[in-house]
């Protein structure tokens, strides 16, 4: 009997879908029209959901101006935010990276853009490659207004401009809280570069951060 992830790892080689599948070549993918101006501040914090978050994590890591991401839980609440309970499908969380970034750097819509076209496919409801239920969703928790008003606007874009083959059904919805996620599940994809989950699921991500922003690619080598 195969393990979880040599299971999901298998799946996902048959599926052939690592990335969104795009109506468009990915090096013109479009930026927000809608954003904030990259501006010296304070630290700030973005929270998304696509798929399981050793991925997306693995991604958001190695992206320019990113100080610090941790993996966890978002929507549900606090007494049910362990992994054994999240995977039963009945909490309401799902699966999320909590982002520090420096808005000196990055942008709000940049962190977007990236979300949408590399680390994961905004358009399969409840799924990512080979993983299924509400946790592995993919969901923008905003943490202000402003980020809430840019992410409905950067759907409605990229929806009207048809870059995707399939409408985007990512939610949008207010941060209630996020919950740090076990020690063993923080940069799993960094620590387990063998896995053969992460050869195949996760690490085609990756690739094509390096690829398709270059000048945004850190070579994360941990905290």
């Amino acid at each position: 009997m195969f393990s979880k992830p040599v299971r999901s790892a298998i799946l996902c080689t048959l599926l052939t879908l690592p990335l969104p599948a795009l109506s468009m070549d990915r090096g013109t993918f479009p930026k927000p029209q809608q954003d904030v101006a990259l501006t010296q501040g304070k630290l700030q914090t973005a929270v998304f959901a696509g798929g399981c978050f050793w991925g997306t994590q693995s991604v958001f890591e190695r992206v320019k101006g990113v100080r610090k991401t941790v993996a966890g839980y978002a929507g549900g609440k606090a007494s049910t935010a362990t992994y054994s309970q999240v995977t039963t499908e009945t909490t309401g969380h799902a699966e999320s990276v909590e982002i520090t970034y420096d808005p000196s750097v990055i942008t709000y819509g940049g962190l977007l853009r990236i979300f949408f076209s590399v680390a994961h496919d905004p358009t399969t409801l409840n799924r990512q490659g080979p993983d299924e239920g509400t946790s592995y969703r993919s969901a923008i928790f905003f943490t202000s207004p402003e980020q809430g008003k840019i992410a409905q606007a950067y759907i409605q874009q990229l929806d009207a401009a048809h870059v995707f083959k399939s409408k985007i059904v990512t939610e949008v919805t207010p941060l209630k809280g996020f919950y740090r996620g076990e020690d063993y599940h923080q940069d799993y994809a960094l620590h387990n570069p063998d896995n053969p989950y992460i050869q195949v699921c996760d690490r085609p991500k990756i690739e094509a951060l390096k690829r398709e922003y270059p000048d945004l690619f850190v070579d994360y080598k941990g905290q």
